[in-house]
Formats: structure tokens, C-alpha cells, sequence
């Protein structure tokens, strides 16, 4: 039988009549002749409950015992959907990770795929059963532990499962009909797109959409699993939503696909750092060993002999990273220069930046995209910071307070409300 994943995420399936509302989107495709692997999230609102609980009993908790009461919700969610579905006379059955098993790594809150043994599944799928339902975000880890994936896992759970039992598609059901230009809370001109790149969609996850978690995107990249978003509460056909699909799928794009906001970022700049051969391994090797998640890197011109009392090459370096993360950064810096790896005269920390980045596979084969968005921004008299660039994508930080008027330039700007 062709086989389906459909994956439902915690808004979808916030209490038992969204449950059965999923269960009933889950029949229809058993009646039209899948095999149906189900991916469920936890409750609305309940994995924070358990992170919660977890951090009023222990500040310091132990991660494995994090993972054992954290993964609980996705298995509550799991039985319900699959006794919905024995209701509705389709033959269902849940399954947690380890009963799978879903084979993980023992990095807890974390976890990253091994193997996913088909075996167990396609033998309850040769008993006659339709369908399975999975309880996402949880593995096992091979001390046999209950491991965790980190938040978003059961987008990557839903992947990997179309993966590894090659599935015709791999449908992603949210609280959004799919993916768009931008946020259409900030640009009542943003437009739902038909299709997106893999590579596009990644780079977009990455900068700040919140429709898929990035290492789902990645998954389904490498494994070619054609993916779709589409929204839990419309009726839905094969037309619905949105396609993630190969590059080759699209026919013709825009230059551009779509604007990108991260909101919670902060810049922080060395000043006076020496510069020579190994220092910016000294400064990102602490960083990285740290946790700090390091974005945009700029390095400014040398200046030599700057004064007498510091004589040599010296110059400043700016980094970005999420705005949670400064803390830890700093003190990554201040123990570097204490151990006597660096030496800086003083670190700037400015945590009211936005970045906002424009993407499209189309930047490949067409210039001026630069100087467009640049125009753009300077003609709502937008200062730029700090600027980064790959082969599909620009990004910038400005000050936060310009961020929604930048969205709604920049959407302006390429026109993006037009259908290619």
C-alpha cells in the first residue's frame, strides 16, 4: 500500500475535539488506500507545563529525568488519537519511541537521529492495521534511555519517519494554510506561496519562520521527502497548502521568495582586537564551546600602530547571536581574556537589533538584488548595521523599532504579493 506520514502539532490537536477533528483528516486517507504513519505533538500548552514542573521541583535538573517527564505529553497525545480513531472504526495503534524504536543519540533535550527500524510497524501494518500513530520529539538513546529531541522535534520526528519508510509525501498540519512571503501579521500583502525550494525553506526557517523546525527542513533536503504545510482547520485536497519540494519541481520563481524577520537578536563587537593568525579561532572556538549560536561576522580593516602604548595590527570584530545568548557570550569572552587567549579593550553589547534577510533561489542567476534591497531600506531612512550574504540570501541587522517597516518595504520593494 502507498504509505503517508501526517504529522500534527499542538494546536492541532489542543483537546479531544481537535483530536477527533485530526482523526477525521487521518480516515479520509486511509478511505482513499494509504497506510497512514501519524505523528502527534504534545497538547497545547503542555510541554511547557512539564518543563515547567520539571524546573519548580529541580533548577538543576538531571536531563535524563527531564526527557523521562518532557516526552510524556507527546504519549498522551498518542493514545488518545489512536482510541479516536478505533472509534471511527479505522484499525489504529500508538506507539512511543521506544517501542518503534526511534534509535537516538544521548544528547538529552537534544537528541539526534540514528536509525529508525521499519520492522515492528510493517508488521502491525501486515496484521491489517492502518494506521500508527507515533508520539514525536522522543527517541531512545542506546543506554536505554527516553531521549528528547528539543523543541520542533516532532516536525524532524515526521521527516524522518517519511524517510525511512519512503513515503509518498509528508504532510505537516499547523494553524497556518501554509507558507508565505512573510508574515502576514506585519504585511497584509503577504501571499500564500504554491511551492518552495528546499534550499529556500531552510535558509527561512533558519533567519526566523516559524512554520518548520530547521533540522526538518535539512532532513527532508538530504532524504528528498517532499513535504507540505497546510492548516488543521480548512478542508484540505491535494492542492492545499504548501509544497516543499526539489528545486527542479518549480518552473519558474521569483528573485526573490520571501522576507525573514528574527526579532530577538543582539550584536556584540570586540574592540581593538590583535589582528593576526588565529585570533578569530580564539574568539569563536569559546563562543561555540560556550552554546553561543554565532550568526553574522564582520571583521573591520585593520589599523596598525594604533598608539604608542599598543603598537601592532589591531582591529574590531562584531558577531551576532539570539539576544537569550548574550550573557553567555560575554562570559565566554572575559574568560577567554582572563586565560590570556585575546585581548580586547572593550566589548559592546547592543541587544535592541532586529535582522531581517530577504531569500530566493533566484539570486543565483540575477544582480541588483543588493542595491534593491539597500534602496529599499534607505528610502524609509533605514540605517544598516551589520550586513551578511550567502548565494540565495541577504541579511541585515537594523535597529528593532524599524523592524516591521522593513518587512513591509522590503515585500514592496520585489513586489512579492505578485504571483511569479
Amino acid at each position: 500500500m502507498p504509505l503517508l506520514v501526517m504529522k500534527f502539532g499542538g494546536t492541532s490537536v489542543a483537546d479531544l475535539s481537535r483530536i477527533k477533528n485530526a482523526a477525521e483528516k487521518v480516515k479520509r486517507e486511509v478511505a482513499r488506500g494509504y497506510d497512514v504513519i501519524v505523528i502527534v505533538s504534545a497538547m497545547s500548552g503542555k510541554t511547557n507545563e512539564l518543563v515547567g514542573w520539571v524546573e519548580q521541583t529541580s533548577p538543576l535538573y538531571d536531563a535524563r529525568e527531564y526527557d523521562a517527564v518532557v516526552a510524556s505529553g507527546e504519549n498522551v497525545t498518542a493514545g488518545l488519537m489512536a482510541l479516536t480513531l478505533q472509534e471511527m472504526d479505522v484499525p489504529a495503534r500508538s506507539w512511543q519511541g521506544w517501542q518503534v524504536p526511534i534509535n537516538t543519540t544521548s544528547q538529552h533535550a537534544a537528541a539526534r537521529f540514528m536509525s529508525i527500524p521499519r520492522d515492528n510497524i510493517d508488521a502491525k501494518f501486515a496484521e491489517g492495521f492502518k494506521v500508527a500513530v507515533v508520539a514525536g520529539f522522543q527517541g531512545l538513546s542506546h543506554e536505554g534511555r527516553v531521549t528528547t529531541l528539543g523543541r520542533g522535534g516532532s516536525d524532524t520526528t515526521a521527516v524522518a519517519f517519511a524517510a525511512a519508510f519512503a513515503a509518498e509525501r509528508c504532510d505537516i498540519y499547523t494553524d497556518v494554510d501554509g507558507i508565505y512571503t512573510t508574515d502576514p501579521r506585519i504585511s497584509p500583502k503577504a501571499r500564500k506561496l504554491d511551492k518552495i525550494a528546499f534550499e529556500e525553506m531552510l535558509e527561512l526557517a533558519s533567519l526566523g519562520a516559524k512554520v518548520l523546525q530547521t533540522r526538518s527542513v535539512e532532513l527532508a533536503m538530504r532524504y528528498k521527502v517532499r513535504l507540505r504545510v497546510l492548516s488543521s482547520f480548512e478542508d484540505t485536497d491535494d492542492n492545499s497548502g504548501t509544497l516543499v519540494c526539489d528545486e527542479d519541481e518549480i518552473m519558474e520563481s521569483k528573485v526573490v521568495s520571501g522576507v525573514a524577520y528574527s526579532r530577538d537578536e543582539a550584536k556584540l563587537t570586540l574592540v581593538t582586537v590583535e589582528d593576526r593568525p588565529g585570533v578569530a579561532s580564539a574568539i569563536f572556538g569559546p563562543l561555540s564551546e560556550a552554546g553561543v549560536n554565532v550568526d553574522m561576522i564582520v571583521q573591520n580593516i585593520s589599523e596598525k600602530d594604533y598608539d604608542e602604548a599598543h603598537p601592532g595590527a589591531v582591529t574590531d570584530m562584531t558577531f551576532s547571536c539570539p539576544v537569550n545568548q548574550v550573557a553567555r557570550a560575554k562570559k565566554a569572552m572575559e574568560d577567554a581574556r582572563s586565560a590570556g587567549k585575546i585581548n580586547y579593550e572593550d566589548l559592546v553589547v547592543d541587544t535592541d537589533v532586529a535582522k531581517i534577510s530577504v531569500v530566493g533561489i533566484g539570486m543565483r542567476s540575477h544582480a541588483g538584488v543588493a542595491a534593491r534591497m539597500f534602496e529599499a531600506l534607505a528610502a524609509e531612512n533605514i540605517n544598516i548595521k551589520v550586513i551578511s550574504t550567502s548565494e540565495i540570501k541577504i541579511s541585515v541587522l537594523i535597529d528593532r523599532k524599524y523592524m516591521e517597516l522593513a518587512v513591509q518595504a522590503l515585500h514592496d520593494a520585489f513586489e512579492l504579493e505578485k504571483v511569479a
